[in-house]
């Protein structure tokens, strides 16, 4: 038994007010989290606070819902766990929230402080430097070592997480010092401004410059712009350009799917892929053109590039250009600004010749193509290619899902094959709609994502995603969204294993391992925490599903169904 296991005292102040006190001083209005023996004076003093708390069952889910909150918000995410175990639980999810730029304040208890620095004396969860296993995961770490020091350490990880680019940050607390009373008056205001990142004036005017200029100038819009709620920029200088423009997974529903500009999302395909690359000037926004954004680093551009990231380390990270170090919002009203001050961009427009939209040249005497009819016709190639694999019921399945989803309905989706087709074929029907796991990759996001989306819009149904196998990773969370009965419908693809792993696999070396697996009856399951199910089919996708999500509450749809993946092109490159 801990010798520092708080005891039944009348209470006085301690360090745990001071965190909750901060928060709620920074604006905080939820936090989530996971109680634990170390952290018990954070936790208690919830109960003295306004704060809504929100407890998962598993550190690494409500990590993944605090993510969820902090993309739907736009704000910081507060998440709250305790020691050794707790604290290394989170791990996955913060490595998500990284690659995807979330800002989730993660606060982890530590063992007394005479247990700190390495001296193996014997602690409960006792780590040699529990702060290091985060170091390479979080945006910056952060150390409180006494009640004087907690709230400027609150401050400085919020400020932190949300200066731009958005991510996850770790402060650290011993127990003692969340139990020890705190000479300090309450906080009552707490300052946390983040730098705006602005981009310099001469690297805007550079760029519009080689925009106006360009006779085949293209846009690939990342999850940079839908952070930053550049949604109304993006499309301004689209089409004072008449420029097509495409979204990168991440960046889905940051320019409008039916647009006559809309390359929509299709970065695993070859003739994507070579659009692109035929732009004389491509300007790329919020994305660092990883791998999933450049068709598993195919893509090779021919003409200049100008790239707008607010993540320095990813500016020219893997293709030269005239590099801005912004704020997606910044830059892109910036150069709205400065094309529309120039006046020549409809002049530029008009002297493109044949070919110089990005699409097919046209016949010796015809007009050239417009830019629209450029995009029209590059999907049109696309489409053409997913038509000839034999792949209706995979896309029967996504309309269905599309046409049971509200407009304006959030969908968070897991690592699943449907989730593979929803990157490059799914209409959000609006911006920072589509939430995934896209970014790190890990298994189990979908479910607890939803519910995180939920716990900041009630009001209205969000839709989870997830495959039989993903989903075992987060089925104690029925039990969060059944207490807190949120309206999250959670449909699950039932194809017997981890469906992708099958496919790469067989593909691979003719035979799949290791992706086989036993799962119970989802629909008794759910049913056993008191969350009503129905198994599915193709047919009847859409309309049980529109049922479960206009039904109040949490609800699961099971579809057993195996789907196939669209045929790669980049092995091909």
């Amino acid at each position: 038994m801990s010798t520092t296991h708080p005891t039944a005292t009348r209470h006085r102040r301690n360090g745990g007010d001071l965190v909750v006190e901060s928060l709620a001083a920074l604006g905080a209005r939820t936090v989530f989290g996971l109680p634990g023996q170390h952290a018990l004076g954070v936790f208690d003093a919830l109960r003295r606070s306004a704060l809504r708390y929100v407890g998962l069952r598993v550190e690494n889910n409500a990590g993944f819902a605090a993510d969820a909150y902090a993309r739907a918000t736009h704000g910081v995410a507060p998440l709250l766990v305790s020691t050794g175990p707790g604290a290394l639980m989170t791990l996955a999810a913060l490595q998500e929230a990284a690659a995807g730029s979330a800002a989730v304040l993660a606060i982890g208890s530590q063992v007394p402080l005479a247990g700190i620095g390495g001296g193996r004396h014997g602690y409960l969860h006792e780590l040699a430097d529990q702060s290091a296993s985060f170091r390479g995961v979080v945006k910056s770490v952060h150390t409180a070592r006494t009640a004087s020091q907690i709230p400027s350490a609150v401050a400085a990880a919020w400020e932190s997480a949300l200066s731009a680019p958005h991510g996850p940050v770790w402060l650290e607390i011993p127990q003692d010092v969340l139990l020890a009373e705190a000479d300090v008056p309450p906080v009552t205001q707490l300052d946390a401004m983040p730098r705006e990142l602005l981009p310099r004036p001469e690297l805007i005017a550079a760029a519009a410059s080689r925009l106006i200029r360009a006779r085949r100038p293209v846009i690939l819009a990342g999850g940079g712009v839908v952070r930053a709620g550049a949604e109304a920029e993006l499309l301004a200088l689209a089409e004072q350009l008449r420029a097509p423009v495409a979204t990168t997974f991440g960046g889905k529903g940051a320019f409008p799917w039916e647009h006559p500009l809309s390359l929509r999302s299709w970065m695993e395909d070859r003739h994507t892929t070579t659009f692109l690359e035929e732009a004389d000037t491509l300007l790329v926004v919020g994305s660092g053109l990883g791998e999933l954004s450049s068709n598993y680093h195919t893509f090779r551009p021919l003409g200049q590039v100008v790239q707008i990231e607010a993540d320095l380390g990813k500016l020219e990270s893997n293709h030269a250009a005239l590099g801005i170090h912004a704020d997606a919002r910044a830059a892109l009203a910036a150069l709205v600004k400065a094309v529309g001050e120039d006046g020549t961009d409809g002049e530029a427009q008009e002297e493109r010749g044949p070919g110089d939209t990005g699409g097919p040249a046209a016949e010796p005497g015809a007009e050239p193509p417009t830019p629209e009819a450029a995009v029209s016709a590059l999907l049109a190639r696309v489409h053409e290619r997913i038509a000839g694999q034999e792949l209706d019921l995979e896309q029967r399945i996504l309309a269905s899902v599309r046409d049971a989803l509200p407009d304006g309905a959030v969908s968070c989706w897991d690592m699943t094959i449907l989730a593979y087709w929803a990157w490059s074929a799914f209409d959000p029907r609006r911006s920072n709609a589509l939430h995934s796991a896209q970014g790190a990759g890990g298994l189990g996001y979908g479910f607890p994502a939803a519910l995180g989306v939920a716990v900041a819009d009630p009001a209205r149904p969000v839709l989870a995603v997830s495959g039989d196998g993903g989903a075992m990773y987060s089925i104690a969370e029925l039990a969060t969204a059944r207490q807190y009965d949120l309206p999250v419908t959670w449909l699950i693809v039932d194809d017997g294993g981890y469906g992708i792993l099958r496919e790469y696999m067989t593909d691979a070396f003719g035979e799949a391992t290791a992706t086989e697996l036993t799962r119970p009856d989802f629909v008794a399951l759910a049913a056993s925490f008191g969350v009503p199910a129905a198994r599915t089919s193709p047919e009847r996708l859409r309309t049980d599903l529109a049922a479960a999500l206009a039904a109040p509450g949490p609800s699961v749809v099971v579809l057993p169904a195996r789907l196939r993946m669209f045929a790669p092109t980049h092995l091909d490159a």
